[in-house]
Formats: C-alpha cells, sequence, structure tokens
C-alpha cells in the first residue's frame, strides 16, 4: 500500500516537474498562447481573419530584422544598427531607381550590397578594430541613417511599382510581406541548424577563445555574420518601403530596439550561445499581438511602451529563470528532440485553437453598441499642435456621442500604417488620420476605400489616395505669411536663420516651401542657415546655440514650429524680442503665452482644436452617408501681441 502510494506520488511529482519544465523550455510560445487567447476574450474584433494577417504583415519587417540580429546575438554580439542600414538600402533602392535610371532588378542588387558592405564595416570595426559591438555598430547607425538623408536631400522617393508589389497581397488575401517573412525565417533556421558558419556562431558565443583554439577563424567569422546580418537588415528595409510605396529616411527609427526585443523574448541570450529562428519568429508576433490587440482595446501609445518594457524585463526574467532550472538549451545546432520539439508545438496549436474557439462565445450575438465609432490616427502626440487636435476631436465627439479611438504614430509611417490597418479590420464606420507623411499614408487609405470605410484626413493630405474630405490649413500659405511677418518687421533687410522641422515629414517641406516663397518678396533679407531642429523644443535650443557661434548678429528666426521657437528663445536668451525678432508657428499655449510676454514675436496659428473638432463632424457626415465638402480649410492667422488677447485657439 505504501509502495502504491510512493508510486503515485513520484508520479505526480514528475508530471508537475515534467509540465514546469514544459513551460520553461518554451517561455515565449506559452506566452503567445496566453496572448492570443486573452486579445481574444478581451476584444471581438482580435479574431478575423483580417486581423489575424494584419498581426502577421505588422510582425514582418521586425521578424526579418530580428532573424539576422539572431546570428549576431548568438555570437555573443549586438547590432544596433539595422533600423538604420534598412532605411539606407530601400533609399539607395529607391534613389538608384526612380532618380538614376537603374533597371529594378539592379537596383535590388545594389540596396543588397549596401546592407552587405554596412555590415562588413560592423564587422571589420569589431573583429580586426577591437571596437566593442555596440561602439561599432552605434556608429554605424548614426553613418548610415546620415547618408539615407544625404542621398534623399531628406524627401521620401517614390518606389518603383515593380518593387512595391512586395507590399501587396497574393490572390488579394495573402499578404506578401508575410511570405517574405517565412522565406527568411527558413532561411535563417537552414544557416542555424545546418551550416558551418551556424555551428560556429554557438561555438563562439559560447566561448570565443575556446572557439579559437579548436581551429575556428573567428575574425572571418565574424565578418560573415555581421554580413549576414547586413543582408536580412537591407531584405527588411524593401519590405517597409514597399508597404509605405516609397523609401522614407527615418524608416525604421528604433527598430532595431524591437528587433533585439523579439529576439531576447524568443530564449536567446544577451550573453550568447542560445538562440533559434523558432523562437525570434515568436518573439516578433508577441510585439505584434501586444500592439494591435492594445490598439484594439484602446490602450494609450505610452502605456503601451510601459508594456512592452515589462514584456523584454520578464523575457530575460524568464531566461534566467530557464537558466537556474537546468531547462534545455535553445540551440538550433542541435539534432536531439526535434521530434518533440515539434509535438510541442503542434500540441500548442490545437491548446490555442481550443481555448481560443471556447473564447469566441463570449463575442457571439453581443450586441454591438448605438454609438457611433471613428478611429483618430494622429502622427504624434508628443507635441502640444497634436495634442490640441486630439483635446478638439474628442470633446467634440463627447458632445456627438461618438466612440473616438485614438492612436499616437510616433512621427513613424510604418507604425501609423499598423494603426490604420487595426482600424480597417475592426468596426470602425469612420476613420480620421493626420499622415506622418502623405505618401506613406496611401496604400493604407486605399485599403480602408475598398472596405468602404469614409476616411477623413486632417492637417495633411494624402496622395495617390482617395479621402472623403480633407480638413487642413495652408501650410505653404503659412510659411509665405510667416516669412512675410518677418521681413515686415525686419524692414526688408536683415540677416535671418530658419529652424526646419522634421526630415521627410510633408508638413516640413510644405511649410519651407512657403518660406521660401514668401521671402522671394524681400531680396534684402539674407538667409544665412537653415537647419532641421526636428519639431522638438530641447533640438531647437541645441541647434540655435549652435547657429548662434557663427552668426552672432543675427536678427530674426524663423521656426517651422512653437516648439522650435520656443527653444530658439531659450539659446537667445536677453536677445529675444529686442535684438532678434522670432516667428513660430502653430499657435499652441506656450506659444501663445510667449507672444504675449514679447519673446516670440509672432506666431502663425491653425487653429488645432478647430481642425480636431471639424474633422470629427465631416466623419460623422461621411459615415451617415451625407455630403462632405472635399476640402475644408481652417483659416491662418498671424498672432502678435496686440491681437494675442482676442484669439482662442
Amino acid at each position: 500500500m505504501a509502495t502504491d502510494t510512493l508510486k503515485s506520488t513520484s508520479s505526480a511529482d514528475s508530471a508537475t516537474g515534467g509540465l514546469r519544465r514544459l513551460l520553461l523550455d518554451n517561455g515565449a510560445l506559452t506566452a503567445l498562447i496566453v496572448l492570443v487567447v486573452a486579445m481574444s476574450a478581451l476584444s471581438g474584433d482580435f479574431l478575423t481573419t483580417d486581423n489575424l494577417l494584419n498581426v502577421g504583415v505588422q510582425a514582418a519587417v521586425t521578424a526579418i530584422l530580428a532573424f539576422g540580429v539572431t546570428f549576431v546575438i548568438v555570437s555573443a554580439g549586438i547590432d544596433l544598427s539595422v533600423g538604420s542600414v534598412a532605411a539606407l538600402s530601400a533609399t539607395v533602392l529607391a534613389w538608384s531607381a526612380t532618380s538614376h535610371g537603374v533597371p529594378v532588378f539592379i537596383a535590388v542588387l545594389l540596396a543588397v550590397v549596401t546592407g552587405i558592405a554596412a555590415g562588413l564595416v560592423n564587422g571589420f570595426l569589431i573583429a580586426y578594430g577591437k571596437l566593442p559591438p555596440f561602439i561599432a555598430t552605434l556608429a554605424m547607425l548614426s553613418v548610415a541613417r546620415g547618408l539615407s538623408l544625404v542621398i534623399s536631400e531628406g524627401s521620401p522617393i517614390a518606389f518603383p511599382d515593380s518593387v512595391s508589389h512586395l507590399g501587396d497581397t497574393l490572390g488579394g488575401w495573402l499578404p506578401v510581406p508575410v511570405l517574405v517573412m517565412v522565406v527568411m525565417g527558413l532561411l535563417a533556421a537552414f544557416v542555424l541548424g545546418r551550416t558551418y558558419i551556424g555551428r560556429s556562431m554557438y561555438a563562439i558565443g559560447g566561448n570565443e577563445e575556446a572557439a579559437r583554439l579548436s581551429g575556428l577563424r573567428v575574425k572571418k567569422q565574424k565578418l560573415a555574420i555581421y554580413a549576414m546580418s547586413g543582408v536580412f537588415a537591407a531584405v527588411a528595409g524593401v519590405v517597409l518601403a514597399a508597404r509605405l510605396s516609397s523609401a522614407q529616411p527615418q524608416a525604421a527609427d528604433g527598430y532595431e530596439l524591437d528587433a533585439i526585443a523579439a529576439v531576447v523574448i524568443g530564449g536567446a541570450s544577451l550573453a550568447g550561445g542560445t538562440g533559434k529562428a523558432s523562437g525570434t519568429l515568436i518573439g516578433a508576433l508577441i510585439l505584434a499581438v501586444l500592439r494591435n490587440g492594445l490598439n484594439l482595446l484602446n490602450v494609450s501609445a505610452f502605456w503601451q511602451q510601459v508594456v512592452i518594457g515589462v514584456v523584454i524585463a520578464l523575457a530575460v526574467l524568464l531566461d534566467t529563470l530557464r537558466r537556474k532550472a537546468g531547462a534545455t538549451p535553445v540551440t538550433g545546432a542541435s539534432q536531439g528532440g526535434k521530434g518533440r520539439q515539434a509535438a510541442t508545438y503542434g500540441l500548442a496549436a490545437v491548446v490555442t485553437v481550443a481555448i481560443v474557439g471556447a473564447t469566441s462565445f463570449l463575442h457571439n450575438g453581443s450586441s454591438s453598441t448605438a454609438n457611433p465609432k471613428v478611429g483618430l490616427s494622429l502622427s504624434t502626440l508628443n507635441n502640444p499642435f497634436f495634442v490640441q487636435i486630439r483635446s478638439g476631436a474628442q470633446a467634440e465627439a463627447e458632445k456627438l456621442g461618438v466612440d473616438l479611438t485614438v492612436t499616437d504614430a510616433q512621427n513613424d509611417a510604418s507604425q501609423q500604417a499598423n494603426q490604420l490597418q487595426n482600424f480597417t479590420s475592426s468596426s470602425l464606420g469612420a476613420i480620421i488620420v493626420n499622415p506622418v507623411d502623405s505618401d506613406a499614408a496611401s496604400n493604407s487609405v486605399k485599403a480602408a476605400d475598398k472596405a468602404k470605410i469614409p476616411v477623413i484626413a486632417v492637417d495633411r493630405g494624402v496622395n495617390k489616395a482617395s479621402v472623403d474630405a480633407l480638413v487642413a490649413s495652408d501650410n505653404v500659405a503659412g510659411g509665405e505669411l510667416a516669412a512675410q511677418t518677418i521681413g515686415e518687421k525686419l524692414g526688408g533687410k536683415g540677416k535671418i536663420v530658419i529652424l526646419q522641422g522634421q526630415a521627410g515629414t510633408s508638413a516640413a517641406r510644405e511649410r519651407a516651401e512657403g518660406f521660401a516663397q514668401g521671402l522671394k518678396a524681400y531680396p534684402g533679407i539674407q538667409v544665412v542657415a537653415q537647419q532641421p531642429a526636428d519639431f522638438d523644443r530641447t533640438k531647437g535650443l541645441d541647434v540655435m546655440s549652435n547657429l548662434l557661434q557663427a552668426h552672432p548678429d543675427v536678427q530674426g528666426v524663423i521656426a517651422a514650429n512653437d516648439e522650435m521657437a520656443l527653444g530658439a528663445i531659450k539659446a537667445l536668451g536677453s536677445k529675444a524680442g529686442k535684438s532678434v525678432s522670432v516667428v513660430g508657428f502653430d499657435g499652441t499655449p506656450d506659444g501663445l503665452n510667449a507672444v504675449k510676454d514679447g519673446t516670440l514675436y509672432a506666431s502663425v496659428a491653425q487653429q488645432p482644436s478647430q481642425l480636431g473638432k471639424i474633422a470629427v463632424d465631416n466623419a460623422l457626415k461621411a459615415l451617415e452617408g451625407k455630403k462632405v465638402e472635399e476640402t475644408i480649410k481652417v483659416p491662418v492667422k498671424v498672432v502678435t501681441k496686440e491681437n494675442v488677447a482676442g484669439f482662442t485657439g
């Protein structure tokens, strides 16, 4: 009897230990299953074919970048340059094919060669120059991004139509980016598990000195490893640009962190020696599911960053626990356990389908809210102007009984494309978009048009796509007003500097065009310097401080927004409003206060709250099938100390 009890207890302990080990060995897969089940339960829009395909598309670029980064991390390195290399490769392709008539096939090869070259430079600096991987790839991050801006002159370059098909679908439903992701994933798995260089990666990551003593040519292997990372970055850049129909010089900014996060979440260790392609894919899917689901649940973009940071920390903690528990190393080089691994993935798929199928009943038969649903995608919420647009839109939505979902693209055209895809596949009745870039938003707006969802553009238009209405001030006309204001203040002569907006954005280009046109009427005005300060107050302060060293006798400043103007005022100190006149743009609360104080001479005010209000009004009209005007212009107004008291914004 006692023997039977002992056997039973041992069997139970063994089962518990086996389950614990299974969860530790497959922590990322377990997390993905939990996320899918949770999102399916919380949102009825998550578990649809269109939305699941959206998740795949949104994971594609990160996953492709991460496959290349997996090679580097397995070999105990790091690559911070992949996002910038992706942007540079796409820019080279578009520049050579569009601006110089190079055949598309050759242009694609040039893009890949660009990625290889960047990787080889990284590898050479690390292997032969003895630079730490962090420093070498950080330098390449800056160099590649700078070259992308130099080649493109800060403006997006249209992508060749033949390559843009990479952003399309096959058969009208299967996204090409997902296919590219699968192909690159299989290639990465093959390299890691079936090739000499793959085995070398694990050996170098496990113990570089032992690998060298065993006969491996470590330096040459590192050159090859970083070159392969560059190839994957180039492919990711081409796929991303194809989705956006243009090569954006600021594309994939910060994507290197997502790629590293995907690799770590997937079970790889930053100490090297462990990692596999399937884990990296799961890590990328976890990030995509998180962002997609949180968008559908209308969670603030700021909180989304918090959640993703917590997930990364938990992934590293899980890796620590797994190592302490003696879990099976996560490698692609070992040949044992392939059948068990396949069985684990199969069992996970069955369990996921069963649980998700059960949770879908939570949404069956549920009645939709009576309130109309509208989505608002803003280019950024890190700028008072766009915060005012949101405030005006939210106030009007509350007044009209509209359920308004607001997302923040953080000045990332790709992220905005993801958000617009999520809006299109969910149950929203209308979409309001404030494009990061007018060209990059076109494919997403076309998809919404195809789904019969009305689209209202606010502040900036959408090129090569049809919107129901454009609610905007005229940026070019506003730029001309700013130039006219500074010209009249200086009496038609003097030295000025221009602080430009973020390179590559349509607002920066249009306002700069307006400045140039307006200054033609004042030949006595000399523009001694033009520098971008990215619509940011701190950068405006830094750039203006630098320019004052070279041009201490400057008499005027035109800034493409109030934030940069306020930074310039801080740099000018006591000169602001006295010997130097500063003109801003937007009419933000801080800008208007500076006008009242006399430090900011004038601001070209756009009344952003009105833009948001009118956009919601027209979205509701379009949703209800009522006629809306194609263009609704909200007049700009030059606000000075004389009229600021009567301006409400």
